[in-house]
């Protein structure tokens, strides 16, 4: 049985941290995993209740502490998860469904793929974020091959993994793209966000797309 490590980064998130590993454990029940919480300089008491929930033997916490943001966190449990055989990674607010997990499991495991991505479906934001995202996703499909509906909620299998940690991409997203391994998706409703406000504003939004777009295109 695969070895599944599941990292997920982790800022202001301290109300949906213990949610996400009570939903973590039904979805992946029977199957070797465990969690690698990645909290990213987070002044909230994230790290707290991360570090409370490492009582549990499935739970490792890797505490940053220069604010890298959401892909360096990422890349970071991606590094620190040595011991696995497949990695997803994930956000903490459940706008990615833990219960989807092990859809996109199985469909690694058919073999004809390296990377799995959790197809954004659903009106799970705003119809100016979406159509934003939605058009940044097709530029970068455009740019690297990826499925159009791609995003950050995804299974990859070591050679990925590996590819993502040799480049300096400004995105994990990218970074396997532009590995030119085979990848697909499969399509997952996105929840809306249970409360709060994303730490993505608007203006964060363009910056990552201007920089993820044009080193996507200097690396094509």
């Amino acid at each position: 049985m695969s070895r599944v490590a599941v990292v997920v980064p982790v800022y202001r998130n301290a109300t949906t941290l213990s949610p996400l590993v009570s939903r973590l454990d039904a979805a992946l029940a029977g199957r070797d995993w465990r969690l690698r919480l990645v909290v990213d300089a987070c002044p909230a008491g994230s790290a707290d209740v991360a570090l409370r929930l490492a009582a549990d033997l499935r739970v490792e916490v890797t505490v940053l502490s220069v604010n890298g943001g959401q892909h360096a966190a990422l890349r970071q449990g991606l590094a620190d998860e040595t011991d696995a055989d497949v990695w997803v990674c994930m956000d903490a607010d459940l706008q990615d469904r833990p219960e989807a997990v092990p859809l996109l499991l199985d469909r690694l495991a058919s073999g004809d793929v390296e990377a799995v991505f959790a197809g954004r479906r659903g009106a799970y934001e705003s119809r100016v974020r979406r159509a934003t995202g939605d058009l940044h996703r097709l530029v970068a499909a455009r740019l690297t091959g990826l499925p159009p509906d791609a995003g950050a909620f995804l299974a990859l299998g070591p050679h990925v993994r590996s590819a993502v940690l040799a480049t300096d991409a400004p995105s994990v997203v990218l970074a396997v793209g532009l590995a030119r391994r085979p990848v697909t998706s499969v399509p997952v409703s996105r929840d809306v966000r249970a409360e709060g406000r994303s730490a993505w504003t608007a203006r964060a939004r363009l910056g990552q797309s201007v920089r993820s777009l044009g080193w996507a295109l200097r690396h094509r």
